[in-house]
C-alpha cells in the first residue's frame, strides 16, 4: 500500500515555536506539559491529548500522537478497547518507523496518528478517516497558535492581572529558536510566579541533537 505525502515543513523548522511554548511552560511550573528530552519533543494539553516528535539518524523523524476527542482512527489496542474498526497506522511504513510506535504501546497509550520523515518529505498511511493531527494543538503549526497558547499559559498565572505580554515578547522568544535566555522568557510573563531561568534552560534542551 502507498504512502499519503504530507504538506508539512522540516521538523527542525518547528524548533522555535515548539521551544517557546517549552520556555513558557517550565517558566510557569509544569515543564512535563511541553519539553526536549533528546531525541524526544513532547507535547499535551494536560487533558490526554498528546504529541512526540521522535528524532532518528539521518535527519528522519516520527510525529506521533492522539487527540483524544477528534482522533477516529483507532489502532492496535485502541480498536479492541473502542470496539472500532482498525485503522493500520503502519501500513506501507518503513521498519524504522516501528521502534517510537512500540515505545508508545508498551506505555499502554492510544495512537491516533503516525507520520514519517525520510529527510525530505513527510508522509503517512492511507486511510479516510480524521486522525486528530490538525486538532491535537501541537503549537507548530502557525504562528497564531503559539502566541494564543502563550498567552493562555500566562493569563492564567495569578501574577497575570496587570496585563498580557506583548505579540512582539513573544515573537522574540520564538524567533531565538532555542536560543533563549532569561531576558527574553522574562518578557513573556508576570513579574511574580515566573522562573525565567527554568524556561530559558528548557528551551535551550531543543538544542541538543
Amino acid at each position: 500500500m502507498a504512502l499519503v505525502q504530507l504538506d508539512l515543513p522540516d521538523p527542525m523548522a518547528w524548533r522555535g515555536r515548539w521551544s517557546a511554548l517549552a520556555a513558557v511552560h517550565a517558566a510557569s511550573g509544569h515543564g512535563e506539559r511541553c519539553r526536549a528530552l533528546w531525541p524526544v519533543w513532547h507535547y499535551d494539553d494536560g487533558h490526554g491529548s498528546w504529541a512526540d516528535l521522535h528524532h532518528l539518524d539521518g535527519g528522519r523523524a516520527v510525529l506521533l500522537g492522539q487527540d483524544r476527542n477528534d482522533s477516529e482512527t483507532f489502532y492496535a489496542e485502541a480498536a479492541d478497547f473502542f470496539e472500532e474498526e482498525e485503522t493500520d497506522l503502519l501500513a506501507g511504513a518503513p521498519e524504522w518507523w516501528e521502534p517510537p510506535v512500540r515505545r508508545v504501546r508498551e506505555a499502554d497509550l492510544f495512537l491516533g496518528f503516525v507520520y514519517g520523515y525520510d529527510g525530505s518529505a513527510w508522509y503517512r498511511a492511507e486511510y479516510e478517516a480524521e486522525d486528530g493531527f490538525a486538532s491535537v494543538g501541537l503549537p507548530v503549526l502557525a504562528a497564531a497558535m503559539t502566541r494564543g497558547k502563550i498567552l493562555a499559559t500566562v493569563q492564567r498565572l495569578p501574577g497575570a492581572e496587570a496585563g498580557r505580554p506583548a505579540y512582539e515578547a513573544i515573537d522574540a522568544l520564538v524567533a531565538a529558536d532555542g536560543e533563549a535566555d532569561t531576558g527574553l522568557v522574562a518578557a513573556v510573563g508576570p513579574s511574580e510566579g515566573w522562573d525565567a531561568e527554568s524556561g530559558a534552560a528548557a528551551a535551550r534542551a531543543f538544542l541538543a541533537a
